[in-house]
């Protein structure tokens, strides 16, 4: 008889305590629970990594050598398992020539109806491609764009010669290549810049008729600054060091290809047309839009490929992305937007029995967006399958089938099952969710009084409309409106023209050796205490230096890699994973060791370390509620939410003058209870007298803020205009996405 759950008995995966669970199948069902609280452990490096790891042994050695690796989770007893798939929030990345339409195959699709159909004929659908050299651009290789010197940045106009004007890498004063344009007797090393004529400064640039033109008698073999950054960091085909990488990064700057004006494609392929229209000029539309220009395509002997990409680009109207195009670069999407273009793949499937596993789908999305994620969701479980889903919003918890907490809070403290049923149920249990789905957070009627004003003048970024908007210093103002509406383009356009500390939605860059107090900063003043104390060098208390344990290389296991089975890792016996040596491990502050520091929480180092420059950097990640997380504890076993609010941790420092923090979706991974400690962080920066901007979809935050823009009305094209500027309390009436959300919810 087949098994009609998900059975799980004695789960210790990362800080599950022995947990037992039966989770049904083919539902949807919804995991709820504090950041930290452990439902990623169950749900990713429980359920999918024993799924996972159980699927690729039925393949051969020599696929499983190329198969997703998965750590083994700890679970005594794990049935009912099938195949899953998992769509998680990571950004899609990949590189420059990765587009919406290649990393959705819609691009595959809408070249073969120009292979087949384009006049003039082209060829097969290679010549379309801009990642085949049969397709692509000869001057910019396919990319679209080309990398020029980013001459502006090459000299300090108010520096002379020999203070050091020419800013390029080896222009020291008294070296060889200082030597080549300060010492030939033709520029006067001694005047600043700024006081030369501009011809004087083109010489030095370009040398040759610039040159001429003052008359300036250069040395025969005299190549300007231009000239000379060029063909050591740009012509070369020789591979590149850090250092060169470094500087091809400051001192160039992309340029809109010249030859093909961003289509990527050569003459030939950018030419043909399809009903009059161009690929480029396809790629470049709307999906929304694009998708009448597709079915308007009638030729039988295509109409397979019609339907196919006709359905591709449905998939991705309905999952809330038609304000996108095919060219756009997949390096520029938001997590939220990722994970739903790696959703559209699903859409089409007629699998059944599989276990998907979704990471907060809601991310990204706007209050009036949520209802087509959540059908969605209820589609891929119609069709017979598992939907697991980690989510926050109450919107989806209400359309669970059940509902399962971990918790009761976070780390040590959690990774208990708190709750199993639906959703009304939910709404009246004791615990951490069901006390925050009762409590209701209204709008703001007092808000703060502005100290002034920041004004964005003229935006025309992306869809903006040529708005000019005041942003009223000293206070919390939100950035409101439907995904695509332009909001991101406002924020961009505030950094732009004015300085701010920007906290994006970019994500924690992790390794094994990364942990809270290394990524903020916090690590070397903690070692450095270790050396006042004991009177050594500050380098024997880091796991990565002099006093690492020489067997394990400071990393505390051993790891063995077995080919095509797990890697393999065990404890090292040296040090007994304490990492350091025995000479460094007798070495203490107040008793404790650097081993015994960092496995304290962040809430007993603040108290028993003594020195009050640690305990205040300490208070940061206090403030944002992760007091309960380890010294040394690695940021890869952390959630998205916790790493997250590291990375607030770090970036909301203390300014010597009134700061402009720009924060974008702030709350993505953040429990309800969690966002109530999030907003006391934002209060007490606007406390300090900072101007903090928030994007957010978020209606607590929302009701919260002292001001609100609202964007829209709607994405892309639709969007881009200002719909609402004013206090919270004062939006009322109005037809608007966001207005009409506030007033569901009561305001």
């Amino acid at each position: 008889m087949t098994e009609r759950t998900i059975t799980l008995r004695q789960v210790r995966t990362n800080n599950l305590a022995g947990l037992d669970v039966d989770i049904p199948r083919n539902r949807l069902v919804v995991f709820v629970g504090v950041s930290g609280s452990g439902k990623s452990s169950l749900v990713y490096d429980t359920i999918a990594a024993e799924a996972g790891n159980q699927l690729n042994e039925t393949f051969p050695p020599f696929i499983r050598n190329r198969l997703p690796k998965w750590t083994r989770p700890d679970v005594e007893h794990a049935g009912g398992l099938t195949p899953v798939i998992v769509i998680d929030q990571r950004r899609i990345g990949g590189n420059a020539r990765s587009t919406v339409g290649t990393i959705t195959d819609a691009w595959t699709y809408l070249r073969l109806l120009f292979s087949r159909l384009s006049r003039p004929h082209v060829g097969d659908s290679n010549h379309f491609s801009f990642n085949d050299r049969a397709g692509m651009c000869p001057t910019c290789s396919g990319l679209g764009e080309v990398v020029v010197s980013a001459v502006d940045r090459f000299l300090d106009l108010d520096r002379s010669l020999a203070e050091g004007a020419i800013l390029l890498p080896g222009f020291v004063n008294g070296g060889y290549w200082y030597g080549q344009y300060a010492d030939i007797g033709v520029f006067d090393p001694r005047t600043p810049l700024r006081d030369w004529s501009p011809a004087q400064r083109e010489a030095l640039l370009y040398g040759g008729e610039a040159a001429a033109g003052l008359g300036l008698k250069l040395p025969k073999e005299y190549k300007g600054l231009v000239e000379h950054f060029e063909r050591i960091y740009l012509h070369t085909s020789a591979d590149l060091s850090e250092r060169k990488q470094e500087a091809i990064r400051r001192f160039t700057e992309a340029e809109t290809c010249p030859e093909c004006a961003g289509d990527r494609l050569n003459k030939a392929a950018r030419t043909a047309t399809v009903l009059d229209r161009t690929i480029g000029e396809l790629s470049r539309m709307e999906i929304t839009d694009l998708v009448h220009h597709v079915r308007a395509i009638t030729s039988p002997q295509v109409a397979p490929a019609v339907a196919a990409l006709t359905a591709r680009l449905e998939a991705m109207i309905t999952i809330g992305l038609g304000y996108l195009t095919l060219s756009r670069a997949t390096t520029t999407l938001s997590g939220g937007e990722s994970q739903r273009v790696k959703t559209v793949k699903h859409l089409g499937s007629s699998l059944t029995e599989m276990t998907y596993v979704v990471d907060e789908p809601t991310v990204g999305l706007h209050p009036t967006d949520v209802e087509s994620m959540i059908e969605l969701l209820e589609r891929l479980r119609d069709r017979g399958n598992n939907v697991l889903v980690v989510e926050h919003d109450p919107a989806v918890m209400a359309r669970a089938d059940q509902i399962i907490e971990i918790g009761p809070a976070a780390g040590a403290a959690g990774g208990r099952l708190v709750f199993q049923g639906t959703y009304p149920l939910l709404k009246d249990a004791d615990t951490p969710t069901g006390r925050a789905l009762g409590r209701h957070r209204p709008v703001k009627r007092a808000p703060r009084t502005a100290t002034g004003d920041v004004v964005i003048a003229d935006a025309a970024r992306n869809n903006l409309r040529n708005v000019t908007v005041r942003i009223p210093a000293g206070v919390m103002t939100v950035l409101t409106g439907v995904a695509g509406s332009g909001k991101s383009s406002l924020a961009d356009e505030l950094v732009a023209q004015h300085d701010a500390i920007v906290i994006d939605q970019r994500p924690v860059s992790t390794n094994r050796r990364s942990t809270p107090i290394t990524y903020t900063g916090v690590a070397p003043a903690i070692r450095k205490l270790f050396a006042r104390h004991n009177n050594v060098p500050a380098g024997l208390f880091s796991a990565n230096s002099d006093g690492a344990c020489p067997d394990c290389d400071g990393l505390g296991v051993i790891h063995t890699d077995l080919a095509f089975m797990d890697g393999h890792e065990v404890v090292c016996e040296t040090c007994q994973g304490r990492r350091f040596t025995p000479e460094v491990l007798a070495l203490t502050v107040n008793g404790l060791s650097i081993a015994d520091v960092n496995d304290l929480t962040i809430d007993q180092a603040i108290t028993q370390l003594p020195d009050a420059g640690i305990a205040r950097a300490l208070g940061r990640l206090a403030a944002v509620g992760l007091d309960y997380l380890r010294l040394g504890q690695s940021l890869s076993t952390l959630s998205g939410g916790e790493c997250q609010r590291v990375k607030i941790a770090k970036e909301l420092r203390s300014a010597e003058r009134p700061t402009t923090y720009v924060l974008d979706e702030p709350t993505t991974g953040l429990h309800l209870t969690d966002i109530e400690t999030f907003l006391h962080v934002l209060d007490e920066l606007v406390e300090q007298g900072h101007t903090v901007v928030v994007i957010e979809h978020n209606l607590d935050v929302i009701r919260q803020a002292d001001w609100l823009i609202d964007l829209g009305p709607g994405p892309g094209k639709h969007g881009g205009s200002i719909l609402y500027e004013g206090h919270v309390a004062g939006y009322t009436g109005r037809d608007t996405p966001t207005c009409q959300a506030l007033t569901r919810a009561g305001r």
